[in-house]
């Protein structure tokens, strides 16, 4: 995992396949907004609403990520996806479905913020891809509080690799070591995102599916202040090359983890 420090200020340019955003579709909204906001210190306004009622998330006034309300009668996942970067997201959503993936949502727009789809890759991993207009997409980073890497368990990379490359024109670095399944994706000649095969590890129940990692000033702290607001530890805190990190789960199951001082 290498960390993606970029400029994000409100007219920042991202290369294509950079994750722009972050966005989680909830059944009890009030509550979700509850626990984030004691977590991360993040507030609440009002956002585009063509997908049901929806709400950014600010941290000391900038965006950070999404939240949105399921209908009543929708059973999807409640799962934590990433936005990635595109000059064009028709043409983009295009290109999903001819390497095998799938085009669930869009593209649409979303009022005057930009266009949109959610898409899924061969694998079942669902992501958005964003094409910016007034919104540009997180426009904080390297604080606490803010998605810092976000990273796609599979089964194996090598053919979700090829997907993703297609799509948007990653360049690929994979991680030699034997019995250790890591490929770094590169834009712009910059480290983004990582994919990670976890073969027969992978829950059977779930797929492939992506991960976002989340800043935090204190890992054990934030794992204690997590249970406190009704969230479960999913892996307890370790410490890795990167930083110590942690996953854990909302109380509506959303899981993600947390980094203290990431690299």
């Amino acid at each position: 995992m290498t960390e993606t420090r970029e400029s994000a200020g409100p007219h920042a340019l991202r290369a294509p396949g950079t994750p722009c955003w972050v966005s989680l579709m909830v059944h009890e909204l009030a509550a979700t907004e509850e626990f984030y906001g004691e977590l991360f210190g993040w507030e609440f306004r009002p956002g585009p609403q063509q997908l049901g009622p929806y709400v950014r998330a600010l941290l000391d006034g900038r965006d950070v990520a999404g939240m949105g309300r399921l209908a009543p009668d929708q059973r999807l996942p409640v799962a934590w996806t990433p936005y990635l970067a595109s000059d064009d997201v028709d043409r983009t959503a295009e290109t999903v479905r001819l390497c095998g993936g799938t085009v669930a949502v869009g593209p649409l727009d979303a009022a005057e913020a930009g266009r949109m789809a959610i898409a899924s890759d061969p694998s079942g991993a669902v992501f958005g891809i964003w094409q910016r207009d007034a919104h540009p997409g997180t426009t904080v980073s390297g604080v606490p509080g803010t998605p810092v890497w976000n990273e796609l368990l599979t089964y194996e990379t090598e053919s979700v690799a090829t997907f993703y490359g297609t799509v948007f024109g990653y360049e690929e670095e994979p991680v030699v070591s034997a019995g250790f399944d890591y490929v770094t994706l590169r834009a712009g000649g910059r480290p983004v995102a990582g994919l990670h095969g976890v073969g027969h590890a992978l829950a059977r129940d779930r797929g492939s599916y992506w991960r976002t990692y989340f800043e935090v000033a204190d890992a054990d702290a934030a794992l204690r202040q997590v249970a406190g607001l009704g969230g479960r530890i999913v892996r307890p805190p370790h410490d890795s090359p990167h930083g110590r990190v942690a996953t854990v789960a909302d109380p509506e199951g959303a899981e993600f983890s947390v980094i203290e001082n990431p690299c």
